[in-house]
């Protein structure tokens, strides 16, 4: 069973198999103003070229309007730069939804 924490201090995302780290890939959070929210969430949709500026793949989650994406800006990654959702490079976005199914648990936190 897969998992996904994302460790926003780190700005990493860890994916995770039976409870052990299987991969770690960088990340771009939320502004101050619209951080990423902190909680525990599933993958609810996953949508390949979701156009605008979500890059190459686009992974809902369970709360509203957030998901897991890829960047047009990849220098936006290790960065607070998204409005709260969280930025991957395409090609590592394209890896980790190729891995990953939908209803995946996702916990975020500080």
């Amino acid at each position: 069973m897969y998992r996904i924490i994302i460790e926003l201090s780190k700005r990493m995302l860890y994916l995770l198999q039976d409870n052990i780290v299987i991969r770690g890939f960088p990340i771009g959070i939320g502004k101050e103003l619209t951080q990423t929210p902190v909680g525990n969430y599933t993958i609810i949709n996953k949508v390949p070229n979701p156009g605008g500026p979500f890059g190459a793949f686009w992974m809902g989650l369970s709360r509203p309007h957030y998901g897991i994406h890829g960047t047009n800006n990849p220098d936006s990654i290790g960065t607070q730069a998204s409005h709260g959702c969280v930025r991957m490079y395409n090609e590592d976005v394209l890896a980790l939804s190729k891995i990953v199914p939908i209803g995946t648990r996702v916990t975020i936190r500080n």
